[in-house]
């Protein structure tokens, strides 16, 4: 490592918390599909913040407005209106199926929203009982009702005594899930594309059957979009692509373009569930972040964003499955639009470091997949530097292995 960037990466092991285990380069700026380190040497970036810099990076349009917000009120309370707040809710409920919006900062905090509401619901509605089931190997976030949802147990330990009443069924098995109701049941939370779980779709009949099941049952049905959602699967909500609506939906990330945020939609008859003092978020919906949520609204739905998407996912995944014609370590191409990834039997550590030795970033998910979830805003011309490089170093580690 150069000596500058050494520097830096010793200064923050004396005073940051090692929370992650991190790539041992310092990024310095970005420009559309490129960063820069400290160092000057330039990577084309197919992480994007793990699907947050959704329009890239300096983007002058969001550039303007956040530097205009901040002159005129970065926050202020919810105990008072802003035009932002106001402006981001009604486009967000103009473009999706839901009612109303609850703003916080993050996706583990509208998680907690979804859980807390579920089970305020459930005692608006007088039900026997206030359990949720999720699914095995999601990922719902790090605080605990989120971190309890997950159904992982790695991210459970040490941390218990957990959440109570909250069980996991394996994903994509209906009948698992069936048998697993009860008449205490009062909410089902998924992911449509489970992301940290290795960029696993669910399959349209499955959410179709849990939704009818949801019905007949007076179920809340809540879906995790943090990841798939705000354009990634070339529709605002992956629920679109699918064509099930669920009564809740929670997502964040990408929404304001690389400013902390985070949202909770519900439709009127859940959303009652929740009266002032029930729930709140000092930051929530301040005027920086929403205001940047419209511009990233804006750029989907005015200025060809989502079709950017679904025109170069589908290019994406063509290119993932030719590569995987050419490489035996590749076993599955998964995922919608621009949140993809490719299942491999050779070590995804030795791919990703060797492909970010040679300017490309990538990143894992589960243990044995490479994700792909770039700027939205990504061509065919960056998907083709992305294949090349890959497939140097796919090349390379399997020459070795």
């Amino acid at each position: 490592m150069a000596e500058k960037m050494q520097a830096l990466v010793n200064r923050g092991n004396e005073v940051v918390m090692k929370t992650y285990s991190r790539f041992p380069i310092a990024l310095d700026h970005g420009e559309g599909m490129y960063v820069w380190d400290m160092e000057g040497k330039k990577y084309i970036d197919f992480v994007a913040g793990i699907a947050v810099n959704s329009l890239g990076y300096g983007h002058s349009a969001l550039s303007s407005v956040i530097a205009e917000q901040a002159v005129k009120m970065i926050h202020c309370s919810n105990l008072y209106y802003t035009e932002p707040q106001i402006a981001l809710a009604e486009l967000l409920v103009k473009h999706s199926d839901f009612d109303k919006v609850f703003f916080c900062n993050s996706g583990a905090e509208s998680i907690e929203s979804a859980l807390k509401i579920a089970r305020k619901y459930a005692k608006m509605k007088q039900k026997a009982g206030n359990e949720i089931i999720t699914m095995l190997h999601s990922f719902h976030g790090r605080t605990y009702g989120a971190v309890t949802a997950t159904g992982q147990e790695k991210y459970h330990k040490g941390l218990s005594p957990l959440l109570p009443d909250v069980c996991h069924v394996p994903f994509n098995d209906f009948e698992a899930l069936k048998n697993a109701v009860t008449e205490k049941t009062c909410a089902i939370l998924l992911e449509p594309i489970q992301g940290e779980g290795g960029i696993l779709p669910a399959e349209k009949e499955y959410l179709q059957k849990i939704r009818k099941l949801c019905d007949e049952k007076d179920i809340l049905l809540i879906f995790d979009e943090v990841q798939c959602g705000v354009g990634r699967t070339g529709k605002l909500f992956a629920y679109q692509y699918y064509g099930v609506v669920p009564d809740v939906a929670t997502f964040a990330k990408g929404l304001a373009g690389g400013v902390p945020i985070g949202a909770m939609m519900a439709k009127d008859f859940v959303a009652e569930a929740f009266q002032p003092g029930d729930h709140a978020s000092t930051f929530g919906g301040n005027s920086l972040a929403t205001a940047a949520g419209v511009v990233v609204m804006k750029e989907l739905f005015e200025n060809g964003l989502l079709e950017n998407v679904n025109k170069n996912g589908a290019y994406l995944t063509q290119q993932l499955q030719k590569l995987q014609q050419n490489h035996s370590c590749i076993t599955a191409v998964r995922g919608i639009g621009f949140m993809q990834g490719i299942a491999l039997n050779i070590p995804t550590g030795d791919v990703i470091s060797l492909c970010m030795e040679k300017g490309l970033l990538l990143v894992g998910a589960g243990y044995d997949v490479v994700r792909f979830v770039p700027p939205l805003i990504a061509e065919q011309k960056h998907i083709d530097e992305m294949i090349a490089i890959l497939e140097e170093a796919l090349t390379l580690c399997e020459n070795k292995a």
